[in-house]
C-alpha cells in the first residue's frame, strides 16, 4: 500500500516567542490540510524548546514552554540541554506532567537508581494509517560533567544506540532518530548506523534547507529560535520509503494577525508580574556596574559566588552584568533582568602553578576579551567583558599572584569558584586541563546572588 506521510519539526525555539503564534497557525494549518488530502502527519520538537532567559519561562521553571508546546499535540518531542540541565532535577521531573505528548528519551537515567526517567520512554512504535512502523529514537546531548551533579547520569550516543535499536529489531519497518546532538555527531551516527532512515537534528543551531544525505540516511534541521518550521515528506510503498523530500518554511514570511502582538507581549508581561511580586531584599542605595574592572554590583556577585561555593577566591566577568541594581526593593525580576543567563557556579580545584598559569591566561587575553562578542555556553549578554578577581591579586610588573595576600605554594592546592562557562571557554584552558571541576546544583548565577541578597542584612551589602 501507499501513502504520503507528512512530517514536522521544530528546534531550539529558546522560548523566542515572539515567534510562535505564526507557527503554531502553520502547524495547526498544515495538519488539518494535509490529514485532509489523505496524508499522515506526524510534528516532532527537537527540544530546548525553553530559555530561562524569558521571564515567563523562569517564573514557571518552563511549565510554560509545555502549555505551548500542547498547543500542537506534537507526535512526540526530546529534551535539550536548556530541559536537562536548566533546571534541577526535581523541576524536570515535572516539566512534562501536563504534557499530551510523549518525551522520547534514551540516553539519561536516574544517577541514584539507574532508573528511565518515568516521564520519558526510550522508545515508541508508531504504525502509520497504511501499515508503515515507525520507530521512533530521541537522544540529548551528554554533557556528563554537567548532568552527573544534577543527579543524571547521561550516555553517548555510540553508547546507547546500539541497545536502542537491538529493542526496535524486528518491530519496525522505518527508524526517526530525534536529535539534539548537534550536526557532526549526527552525521558520524548516518555513518556508523545506517538504518536510522532519518535524523531530525538540532541543538548546533544548523540549517538544512533541503536536508543532507550521508550514506542511507537523511539529515533535517531547522536552524534557531523559530525562524524556520522544517517539513519532510515521506513517499511510502510496500511498506518502503520511496523517496523522502526536505524543505523548510521560513517563519518571519508566514502572514501576521492583528492579535499577535498583544499575545507575545501578554506572556513577557505575565512573566515580569509573576517575577516582580517575589520581593528578594531592599538596598539602601543602587549597585551599579562598570563594564571595566571593578563595581558595586560584580563585587557583590563575587561575594556571592564565594559564599555559595565555600571559596575564598571568585572570578567573573563584567559582561555577566546588564544595568545593576536599583536602590530600595529589589525583585526576582530585578535579578532575571540583570542575570538572565544559564550558567551554574564551577568550583575549581588547581595546584599553586596552575593559579599562576590559569592567572597568565586570563591576563593574555583580557583586552580582547572586553570586546569579545559572546554566544553560548550559557551566557545571554552581548560582550564578555573585563574578567575580576575577588580575593586574589595580580602583579603585573613582576607577574606574581598573591592569594588572600600571600604568595602561592607551587604545590599547595586552591579552590576558586566562577561560573560553568569558563570550563568550557577556549581561552582559560587549563581550568579544563588541570583542574578538578565541581558544577553545582541547583541553581544559577543569579540565585546565588538572590541567596546572598537575602542572607546579608542591606547594611553589608
Amino acid at each position: 500500500m501507499s501513502e504520503v506521510i507528512d512530517i514536522f519539526h521544530t528546534n531550539d525555539l529558546h522560548s523566542h516567542l515572539e515567534m510562535w503564534p505564526r507557527i503554531r497557525r502553520y502547524l495547526l494549518a498544515q495538519k488539518a490540510q494535509q490529514q485532509a488530502a489523505g496524508h499522515q502527519v506526524l510534528t516532532f520538537d527537537l527540544g530546548d524548546a525553553m530559555d530561562r532567559t524569558h521571564p515567563l519561562t523562569e517564573a514557571t521553571n518552563g511549565q510554560c514552554n509545555t502549555q505551548l508546546l500542547n498547543e500542537i499535540g506534537y507526535t512526540a518531542v526530546t529534551i535539550g540541554n536548556n530541559e536537562g540541565i536548566g533546571n534541577s532535577q526535581t523541576q524536570l521531573n515535572q516539566l512534562y506532567q501536563k504534557a499530551n505528548f510523549p518525551v522520547i528519551l534514551g540516553n539519561l537515567r536516574d544517577r541514584q537508581t539507574g532508573a528511565q526517567p518515568s516521564w520519558a520512554q526510550p522508545t515508541k512504535v508508531i504504525t502509520t494509517a497504511g501499515g508503515l512502523r515507525i520507530g521512533l529514537l530521541g537522544l540529548t546531548a551528554p554533557y556528563i560533567a554537567t548532568y552527573r551533579p544534577n543527579g543524571w547520569e547521561p550516555r553517548l550516543a555510540q553508547d546507547a544506540l546500539p541497545d536502542l535499536l537491538t529493542a526496535l529489531k524486528g518491530q519496525v519497518d522505518y527508524i526517526i532518530l530525534l536529535s539534539h546532538l548537534g550536526l557532526d555527531v549526527d552525521r558520524w551516527i548516518a555513518e556508523q548506523f545506517p538504518e536510522i532512515g532519518l535524523i531530525i537534528g538540532s541543538h548546533t543551531h544548523h540549517l538544512l534547507p533541503e536536508g543532507l544525505q550521508v550514506n542511507q540516511s537523511w539529515l533535517a534541521a531547522a536552524g534557531r529560535f523559530g525562524d524556520h518550521v522544517g517539513h519532510i515528506r515521506l513517499t511510502v510503498a510496500q511498506h518502503q520509503v520511496t523517496q523522502t523530500t526536505i524543505s523548510v518554511v521560513t517563519t518571519s514570511e508566514l502572514p501576521e494577525q492583528p492579535e499577535d502582538e498583544a499575545e507575545i507581549e501578554g506572556w513577557a508581561s505575565a512573566g515580569h508580574q509573576q517575577l516582580q511580586a517575589q520581593t528578594i531584599t531592599t538596598l539602601p542605595q543602587a549597585l551599579p556596574v562598570s563594564s571595566l574592572g571593578h563595581s558595586p554590583a560584580i563585587d557583590v556577585a563575587l561575594a556571592a559566588v564565594a559564599d555559595a561555593a565555600g571559596t575564598d577566591v571568585a572570578i567573573l566577568n563584567t559582561g555577566l552584568f546588564h544595568q545593576g541594581f536599583p536602590a530600595g526593593r529589589v525583585t526576582a525580576d530585578d535579578l532575571h533582568t540583570e542575570l538572565p543567563h544559564a550558567m551554574h557556579l564551577l568550583r575549581t580545584t588547581l595546584r599553586g602553578t596552575d593559579v599562576w598559569r590559569l592567572v597568565q591566561e586570563i591576563e593574555k587575553n583580557r583586552i580582547f576579551l572586553q570586546h569579545y562578542r559572546m554566544h553560548g555556553l550559557g551566557f545571554r549578554g552581548k560582550i564578555f567583558g573585563d574578567l575580576v578577581y575577588y580575593g586574589l591579586t595580580y602583579n603585573a610588573d613582576n607577574r606574581t599572584v598573591l592569594w588572600q595576600g600571600q604568595p602561592l605554594a607551587p604545590d599547595q592546592y586552591y579552590t576558586l569558584a566562577g561560573v560553568d562557562t569558563y570550563l568550557y571557554f577556549q581561552f582559560y584552558p587549563t581550568i579544563d586541563i588541570m583542574g578538578a571541576n565541581e558544577v553545582l546544583f541547583p541553581g544559577v548565577l543569579r540565585n546565588a546572588v538572590a541567596n546572598y541578597f537575602m542572607k546579608t542584612s542591606p547594611g553589608k551589602v
